[in-house]
């Protein structure tokens, strides 16, 4: 059994305008910087044994500070990054209705079977993002551990997961917050009598955690 707490990076200078960040490698802002720290307060409370992140500069200087806080080596994996959305890298909606209205009516409508043009099957992503998690797990047998990700690699793989048809994850996951808490609990190896995976949070607030630790 392991428990994994999967975050969202901070806030990051495309957050504002809400344009597709997949594989771009986006600087946080001031706020990003500041949520990051306030993950790092956390992390010392957490009983945390490590700390895993994306190759994406975004979730490596969130997590940095975390495991700064609890005395761990950064490690870094690929399969954690985010989904490589494509000819929608960098674009808000609105400028892809201009450039593929087709293909985001599409995209709308089932982001699986229709994912982005030219971007990445959230299928495999899900497929590689699980395998990450189960390699962790059986890398960290009866931790608790951080892994910093990505909005729609974590959503996805969440409905992976639970056995939830992959292209309902928007309306199942409408959003994760900037550094909110979600953890799943893994038992047993995938395939196995004994496997089973329990949600155990969601999307809390980085904010409520911490103001609860302030409190006297």
């Amino acid at each position: 059994m392991t428990q994994l707490v999967l975050v969202r990076h901070g806030e990051t200078e495309w957050h504002a305008e809400n344009r597709y960040a997949g594989v771009s490698d986006i600087a946080l802002t001031a706020r990003g910087l500041e949520q990051a720290q306030q993950l790092a307060a956390w992390a010392p409370t957490a009983g945390l044994a490590a700390v895993w992140t994306s190759t994406l500069t975004r979730a490596q200087l969130t997590a940095t500070a975390c495991a700064e806080a609890i005395g761990v080596p950064l490690r870094v994996d690929a399969r954690l990054r985010e989904l490589d959305f494509g000819h929608g890298e960098g674009l808000t909606s609105a400028e892809m209705h201009e450039q593929f209205p087709e293909a985001l009516q599409a995209f709308r409508a089932d982001p699986v079977t229709d994912h982005l043009p030219g971007g990445e099957d959230p299928t495999e992503a899900v497929r590689r993002f699980t395998g990450c998690l189960d390699d962790l797990a059986e890398r960290h047998p009866g931790d608790r551990i951080l892994v910093v990700a990505h909005t729609t690699a974590i959503r996805l793989t969440l409905c992976g997961l639970m056995g939830v048809p992959l292209r309902d994850y928007r309306r199942i996951f409408p959003s994760l917050r900037n550094c909110g808490l979600t953890e799943i609990r893994l038992t047993g190896r995938p395939g196995a009598p004994d496997r089973e995976v329990a949600l155990l949070e969601f999307n809390t607030p980085i904010e409520r955690v911490t103001a609860v630790q302030e409190i006297p």
